[in-house]
């Protein structure tokens, strides 16, 4: 059913039949105009555009995960204890010519975990990069929209094994992952002439595996040696965003994840004492709502304010996670 309804929303979002909104065509002399909306762009969905050749655009999150365990069937105790993972994520883009950008995205966190050693400090998550490739852009009285392409590797960097006593001390996956994306984005005006902007973005993310010691993200304990595959995952994004005014813009994310089970094959001990051990999580889905307010003092600065809520699901922990951006272009 929500796959259907994701399907259904793209399509609304490319097609512009929902509410009544139509593309305008350039003559409309009482309809917003595009210089007059300024964003920063929704708390999930990046942009389809590049940026122009020379140009850089920064942008930092900050953000609290905030995790509510889940009990057991039976309600005796949690599947997984409560924490808040404080964190920071910052786009850094590149327009290395009009049509190709190029990025960096580096991670941190620290958390802290109900009844639980807390992270030890500040730890570094994994770092992504990423190419950006414009095919086509959105013209003002044309249906087609900005679409792109983009390629994103993340690279191994945060501690992922070897925990010891606190696996909070885990901010990475160990992992080589890499990720294709198809990002489409477009405006609509709407019967009162203000702006709609919409994206709908769809990736998919493949991981290498890993070599795991002792106690990990993976679940694993002290003394474990072996193996874990992550599964890969696809993540559908759709986001709309009505320009109240032209400083300020009111945006909805809407999300669906969908990720493949993780094996953990290995032992602990060795000789005759060896422990075998195998892990499956199971795959998981989650569906996921993000609200926000853009406030914009100029075309090229203003800030975020939002948050993000997945309810409890399929091997899914229920999230709410405020975050707050600056989105900065040159």
């Amino acid at each position: 059913m929500w796959r259907a309804l994701y399907g259904i929303l793209a399509a609304l979002v490319m097609t512009g039949v929902a509410g009544g909104q139509e593309v305008r065509p350039p003559t409309c002399e009482s309809c917003q105009s595009l210089e007059d909306a300024w964003w920063t762009g929704p708390m999930l969905a990046p942009s389809a555009a590049t940026l122009p050749r020379g140009h850089f655009l920064l942008e930092p999150y900050v953000y609290d995960v905030r995790v509510q365990g889940r009990y057991d069937g039976d309600g005796s105790r949690r599947s997984a204890p409560d924490s808040n993972g404080f964190g920071s994520l910052t786009y850094i883009l590149y327009g290395l010519a009009d049509r190709v950008g190029i990025g960096v995205i580096p991670v941190g966190g620290y958390t802290t975990v109900r009844g639980s050693a807390s992270s030890s400090g500040v730890g570094m998550g994994d770092l992504t990069l990423q190419a950006q490739y414009r095919l086509t852009l959105f013209q003002p009285g044309r249906r087609v929209p900005t679409i792109s392409v983009t390629v994103q590797e993340t690279f191994p960097t945060g501690k992922y094994d070897r925990l010891g006593d606190r696996p909070s001390d885990g901010f990475g996956s160990g992992s080589y992952i890499t990720t294709l994306a198809l990002y489409c984005q477009t405006y609509f005006w709407l019967k009162n002439d203000r702006i709609l902007r919409t994206r709908f973005n769809v990736s998919r993310s493949f991981a290498s595996s890993v070599t795991v010691r002792d106690v990990s993200v993976y679940g694993t304990e002290e003394g474990f040696r072996g193996q874990a595959k992550p599964g890969g995952s696809w993540f559908l994004n759709a986001s709309w965003e009505y320009s109240l005014t032209r400083s300020w813009v009111l945006a909805l994310d809407a999300t669906y994840r969908h990720d493949s089970s993780t094996s953990v094959v290995g032992q602990v001990g060795s000789g005759q004492d060896a422990r075998p051990i195998r892990l499956e999580s199971g795959s998981s889905e989650a569906f996921g709502l993000a609200p926000a307010v853009e406030c914009s003092w100029s075309p090229n600065i203003g800030v975020l304010l939002g948050v993000r809520v997945i309810p409890a699901g399929r091997n899914t922990a229920f999230t709410i996670t405020p975050a707050v951006a600056v989105n900065i272009v040159h």
